[in-house]
């Protein structure tokens, strides 16, 4: 699974010594396969820190939650498992650290929730009431890690040696769609999507469309042709 972390800095090596208590599942290093909401964090975290925010990408080896011994917790939504579980965490009064797993994933604890976490826990709001707020919050993702271990499982992408071959992967993939959904010949295939304005982007870092897959593409390149 490709994962992602916005910080105000690219992190290739990761420390968990330097990273916070008190968050939602813990001290431990925090990434979601959600790139929207890494690239808020990011921009967010940049402002702060009076700098560009960047957002570091790995790969995340999902059989740590079936074939390695590791000790992992997931949530699929905001339920009271959660809650019980993230109050504890975020409770200061609470002796650190509060469990003893190598990877948790599960929803986002953002800033209106967390702000109603402490109403909760100072007894200002039922959990009853809590629970039926989380109802009407939309999706979020993260998975953290929280043992030097558990980062056996996290690999660091470095996209600044790999984004020609990305877009090269891309272009081919593009082009051999193009000769077998249209039944044209690969100079003409070719053609089309060279001398197009998707491809142009592709070309361009700085759109970033080489961080989309090859199909995300097709699809734009579909609506510039109008096929």
């Amino acid at each position: 699974m490709r994962v992602f972390h916005g910080s105000y800095t690219k992190i290739d090596k990761i420390d968990l010594k330097k990273c916070e208590i008190g968050k939602d599942f813990g001290r431990g290093f925090y990434v979601t396969k959600i790139r929207e909401q890494a690239e808020f964090w990011a921009t967010r975290k940049g402002i702060y820190n009076q700098t560009n925010g960047i957002v570091t990408e790995f790969e995340f080896n999902e059989n740590a939650f079936q074939y390695f011994h590791f000790k992992t917790l997931r949530f699929v939504k905001y339920d009271e498992a959660w809650l019980d579980f993230v109050a504890k965490n975020r409770d200061i009064a609470a002796p650190q650290p509060t469990h003893d797993y190598d990877i948790i994933e599960g929803p986002v604890a953002d800033d209106r929730i967390a702000t109603r976490i402490k109403n909760y826990l100072r007894g200002e709001i039922t959990k009853n009431q809590f629970l039926e707020e989380l109802k009407f919050v939309k999706e979020t993702h993260q998975i953290c890690f929280c043992t030097g271990r558990s980062l056996q499982m996290l690999d660091y992408i470095d996209n600044t040696t790999d984004i020609d071959y990305q877009i090269s992967e891309i272009g081919e993939s593009l082009v051999a769609q193009l000769i077998l959904d249209y039944q044209i010949d690969e100079i003409k295939a070719t053609d089309v999507f060279y001398s197009s304005k998707t491809f142009s982007k592709l070309a361009d870092e700085t759109t970033e469309f080489y961080l989309k897959t090859w199909q995300e593409v097709y699809e734009i390149l579909k609506q510039e042709l109008n096929l």
